[in-house]
């Protein structure tokens, strides 16, 4: 989500500088081969054209969404893993209260975007104290993820370690579960979240961003002035991604101003504000075709609920994890109301 100048002359050709499903700090240049090219992403929205015609009968996100849009709102259970190295790390639960919170609010439009029908309750929190997994989560991400991921497709498992200083949070997206689902969620930086150390990137605008690649969003730079550009029709066309915090821009000839304030750019979290209501249609049907498939339980800490009025809930005790042991002890009684 975040970005800086440094950009590669191929990246700025095709408007993508950041890895797939990632948010770069400022000054970071493009790390290794790692850009989702034209192809890719043609592919992704492909892939999701032909799931929806597959289960519903029709790729039409709003012919879908009228059809979802009736069951409520959609809430996803959200297991929270703080990886930390001692003291270095460690989340508190009111750390995790506060980007929850954060997250609510967002995805509800109450920081000034379309209310994209989405929410999310803590199903738990836990504590790892690994200090390779810690200082290394891309180098580590399989092991990190096998050892402490829970749930399946519909839990949101977010991880926070010291992603870096180029890049600032990484996700998979819902069209990669069936190939891995072992590796499904998110993560990103412990100093990312509201309060936190990380100038400029301290409002939990980075789990915002991330979590918005997990529930299916690409940039609103992909493609740049190319169509399709991010397959939303309601996110303007953007030739790259911003930088800093402008207020206004336009960088392509088709419709509309850049979307500078989205939280699918790489604007500062100051900067960043909403979602569209395309963005949230297309949420909603990437659900819909990847995540609530199968066999659904309506039980438990990790079941997906899509009903009205449904609203985050109180969480699971907190615990703590070493590598090669089970859950320990119980850190807190529970983490209190989230939403």
């Amino acid at each position: 989500m975040s970005e800086g100048p440094a950009r590669s002359a191929a990246a700025a050709q095709r408007g993508s500088c950041a890895p797939p499903a990632a948010r770069l700090a400022p000054g970071a240049a493009v790390r290794d081969g790692e850009d989702l090219d034209p192809r890719e992403v043609d592919a992704l929205l492909a892939d999701l054209r032909r799931t929806l015609q597959g289960r519903f009968g029709t790729a039409d996100e709003t012919r879908i969404e009228s059809g979802l849009r009736s069951r409520g709102r959609l809430i996803v259970p959200v297991r929270f893993h703080v990886v930390a190295s001692g003291r270095t790390g460690r989340l508190s639960a009111a750390a995790v209260r506060r980007q929850m919170a954060t997250l609510n609010a967002a995805y509800a439009g109450r920081r000034g975007g379309a209310d994209t029908g989405v929410g999310f309750r803590l199903a738990g929190y836990d504590v790892t104290d690994h200090r390779e997994w810690f200082r290394h989560p891309r180098r580590y991400e399989g092991p990190m993820k096998r050892h402490l991921r829970k749930g399946g497709r519909r839990t949101l498992n977010v991880y926070t370690a010291a992603v870096g200083t180029d890049v600032l949070g990484f996700s998979t997206f819902p069209q990669w579960y069936e190939g891995k689902p072992s590796m499904d969620g998110v993560v990103i930086d412990y100093r990312s979240l509201p309060g936190g150390s990380n100038k400029r990137f301290d409002r939990g605008y980075t789990a915002v961003h991330e979590i918005g690649h997990w529930l299916g969003l690409l940039h609103t730079f992909e493609n740049g002035c190319v169509p399709p550009g991010d397959g939303v029709s309601d996110t303007p066309y953007e030739a790259w991604p911003v930088s800093g915090c402008p207020q206004e821009r336009d960088t392509c000839p088709q419709w509309g101003a850049d979307p500078v304030h989205n939280f699918m750019n790489y604007a500062y979290d100051a900067c960043m504000w909403g979602f569209t209501a395309g963005q949230g249609r297309r949420m909603r049907a990437s659900w819909a075709a990847y995540r609530d498939v199968g066999r659904r339980s309506s039980r438990g800490p990790d079941a997906a609920r899509t009903r009205a009025g449904a609203a985050p809930t109180r969480a699971g005790a907190a615990r703590i994890v070493t590598p090669e042991l089970p859950p320990r002890r119980d850190l807190s009684a529970g983490l209190g109301s989230l939403q």
